[in-house]
């Protein structure tokens, strides 16, 4: 029974997992986008998601707690600067998960993992795209408008 027991320990042991999160972790603040294995991903949305939120509040303390998961200076100063201004307002779900296809060596299921809020070409598409709503009532209100309107024309 796996009681308890919610981690994945990816193959590796504790401190090379750790090293390995706090690498990919660095590499997607810095990047805004990596492409890597589904496990790799669903382990790091967890390890990063608790750190970007810690990092709405600036200040010294929570600056510290940040970087002794990642020990990167300028994944810090990434974080603290340019991503908090565009994520600060988000309440969770700072990460995206895209599953891309099997790696073909191993037949491995990859996917780009990315920071939500910096994928321009979805940005755009939310945008552009209207809700369109159906409904009887508001077609019958339409068509009742639109006849007054035909005979204003026969009349002229």
């Amino acid at each position: 029974m796996r009681h308890n027991k919610k981690v994945n320990h990816l193959g590796r042991k504790s401190a090379h997992r750790q090293a390995l999160l706090s690498n990919m972790a660095s590499s997607l603040i810095l990047h805004k986008r990596i492409f890597t294995t589904v496990a790799k991903a669903k382990a790091l949305r967890v390890y990063v998601e608790p750190l970007i939120t810690k990092a709405k509040d600036d200040s010294t303390h929570s600056r510290r707690v940040v970087f002794s998961y990642l020990e990167n200076k300028e994944a810090i100063t990434e974080l603290f600067r340019n991503v908090i201004v565009k994520v600060g307002d988000r309440p969770g779900g700072y990460t995206r998960i895209l599953r891309t296809g099997n790696r073909l060596g191993d037949n491995a299921e990859m996917c780009m993992m990315e920071l939500v809020d910096y994928n321009e070409n979805m940005l755009g598409a939310k945008e552009t795209k209207k809700k369109v709503r159906r409904s009887r009532k508001k077609a019958a209100d339409t068509t009742a408008e639109a006849a007054p309107a035909q005979e204003e024309k026969k009349e002229e």
